[in-house]
């Protein structure tokens, strides 16, 4: 089974980018993030179109998360169950695919998730970010038990180590690289998760983040990897390979991140 997450920075607009991606690359699970899009205009059909049904919850310009599969899929839940408001249904959505025609009692569970950035670490929104990471670990804990094949994927806003970011002694207060930042998704991680890309690929500095601002900013690698794919342990076992694929995001019009993906043998 293959499966990607993309942060697609408005699925409309980059659906030529998505068409030529499934085309080359043939997951059979993809998850995106920063869909911008209300769920009534969702391109569900282009989607169809390519082989996939299509989940998703989303809102006008801002957020959305989407989960695209080949293989037979069922919603678990659109954003924290918790009972805490805001559900933050455009940032969360959980679905089970059947990775076999073998095992239809042992769906895989899949929470594809938007986390949010947090502006600047003295802004509100960093405060939130850092509790939305800790709602995140609840919401782990409450469903499953870290002995399960449980796939959290996304755009976590998080460089979880220095090597996973150009010149990470500037960007020690920058949201996405703060120590708290960090502690925070490892709070996450630490439940049960492997990061398979660092686990294929111990000593890559590869990126899939790189910000449309600095025009030559692929150039000169000046990215991040915020953009993960983590697999319990038990998982984590099955999977054969870990990439980044950076062909997106020098591609005409592209999302400012590209595709993170990975290979599972069940």
């Amino acid at each position: 089974m293959l499966i990607a997450t993309w942060n697609v920075n408005s699925v409309r607009s980059r659906m030529p980018r998505i068409v030529d991606f499934c085309a080359q690359q043939q997951p059979d699970v993809l998850c995106m993030q920063e869909t911008k899009v209300t769920d009534e205009l969702f391109p569900v059909d282009d989607l169809r179109e390519l082989g996939y049904d299509v989940l998703f919850a989303g809102q006008k310009s801002y957020n959305g998360v989407a989960t695209a599969s080949r293989l037979p899929m069922k919603l678990l839940t659109r954003g924290f169950d918790d009972g805490v408001e805001p559900a933050d249904a455009t940032r969360l959505l959980a679905v089970a695919v059947q990775p076999t025609p073998e095992s239809p009692r042992t769906p895989l569970p899949i929470v594809n998730t938007y986390v949010p950035q947090g502006r600047s670490i003295d802004h509100e929104a960093f405060a939130y970010k850092l509790d939305w990471l800790a709602r995140l670990r609840a919401f782990f804990e409450r469903r499953w038990s870290p002995r399960a094949r449980v796939l959290w994927v996304g755009d976590m806003n998080v460089a979880p180590q220095p090597i996973d970011i150009w010149e990470p002694d500037r960007h020690l207060n920058h949201p996405d690289f703060h120590p708290d930042a960090r502690a925070a998704f490892a709070g996450v991680s630490d439940w049960g998760f492997v990061d398979c890309f660092r686990m294929k690929r111990p000593d890559a500095v590869e990126y899939s983040f790189y910000d449309y601002r600095e025009t030559t900013s692929v150039a000169n690698r000046h990215g991040w990897r915020v953009d993960h794919i983590m697999a319990t342990k038990p998982l984590a076992r099955l999977c054969e390979d870990c990439w980044i694929d950076i062909e997106p995001r020098l591609a005409e019009k592209p999302s400012d991140h590209t595709p993170v993906l990975a290979r599972f043998e069940f």
